[in-house]
């Protein structure tokens, strides 16, 4: 059954909505760009990519989005539709250029990014009358960044779906604070101060939580995040593994030890597995343990999006760090998942 076929099937179960681009990333770690020689080419943004881990956990996924009207523009419906994810919401704009990312890789936790989203990039131009509101309002789960806000027509258009959605359970923002797509953080504060008054998850490392709320601890932070309305708030403490408050319950996850090869899809795997726990309605601890493990995954890959485990393979490193840990008590550990803190490449 194609992505598309499964999608018709009923409402989804995940729909995001975002950055999109395509992810040129070295073949050669440990080189500066202009010395590197080769290239892969992969699907990236963010949100993307979380949907993309959510449909490989196996749940309906789509992203709203938009591209250029190029070849790249063609590539992003291709690996969409290949990774199941519906690409129903996606369309091209008209004179500018599908985004293109690259970076650089040095192991362990120096992964630079450029970006070239000039003079636009189309995700951007999504327009709130062109959002398929019903869509927004039956999705099991909401997924936005805060790149969204950065500038309008997106900005209006995020806010527009958010008014439909009536701040519906599983209404999550990525607090994915990225500095240069703003002109100003306290702009990037105001922002994202009013979008936490439209939605029940927040997520993020403790520098976006100190852009978003003032706080960088991460019990300071989440209290903050909760005073706002959330009903479930997760900071990512990179080495230090992630902290999930609810008003009732309080939940840490170690973080997974792996040998990292590029860290950069690693939150975007944690999302999307984030997004499969809670719809599944497993514990906190499971659901963090289980998204720890996803970011931890695509460290130890070279691309984002190709690189998502299914829930499979996750669960077998769950079975083998659960031996490793009855086994000895201090385990040979690798190089930590930090890029866990930021949330997706592109």
């Amino acid at each position: 059954m194609t992505a598309g076929a499964a999608a018709s099937e009923g409402p989804f179960e995940v729909l995001t909505i975002g950055r999109v681009g395509v992810d040129l990333y070295p073949l050669q770690s440990g080189t500066r760009l202009q010395d590197v020689e080769t290239f892969g080419k992969f699907l990236g943004g963010s949100p993307t990519n979380v949907a993309v881990a959510a449909a490989r956990h196996g749940r309906r996924s789509a992203v709203i989005t938009r591209t250029g009207r190029d070849p790249f523009g063609t590539f992003i419906h291709q690996a969409l539709r290949d990774l199941g994810v519906n690409d129903r919401f996606v369309s091209a704009v008209d004179g500018l250029p599908t985004p293109i990312t690259f970076c650089e890789i040095f192991p362990p936790d120096d992964f630079p990014l450029y970006f070239y989203r000039y003079p636009s990039a189309p995700d951007l131009q999504i327009r709130a009358s062109e959002i398929d509101l019903d869509a927004v309002r039956s999705a099991s789960i909401y997924w936005s960044t805060v790149t969204g806000l950065s500038t309008e027509p997106s900005r209006t258009a995020h806010f527009a779906a958010w008014e439909a959605r009536g701040r519906a359970p599983l209404t999550v923002l990525d607090l994915d604070y990225r500095p240069m797509f703003w002109d100003d953080p306290r702009q990037a504060h105001t922002e994202v101060d009013r979008a936490l008054s439209m939605v029940t998850v927040a997520l993020g490392n403790q520098t976006e939580c100190e852009v978003a709320v003032g706080e960088s601890d991460p019990d300071r932070a989440a209290e903050a995040l909760l005073d706002r309305g959330i009903e479930l708030a997760i900071v990512k403490q990179g080495p230090d593994g992630v902290l999930a408050r609810t008003r009732d319950e309080r939940v840490e996850a170690a973080a997974f030890p792996v040998e990292v090869v590029n860290g950069l899809g690693a939150g975007d795997a944690f999302g999307g597995a984030l997004c499969h726990g809670l719809l599944a309605g497993w514990p906190l601890e499971r659901v963090l343990g289980f998204a720890n493990i996803a970011g931890a995954i695509v460290a130890s890959r070279l691309e984002c999006s190709t690189a998502m485990p299914t829930e499979d393979e996750v669960e077998e490193r769950m079975g083998d760090q659960q031996k490793n840990n009855e086994e000895a008590a201090d385990p040979p550990l690798g190089h930590v998942a930090t890029e866990l803190v930021h949330g997706g490449a592109s």
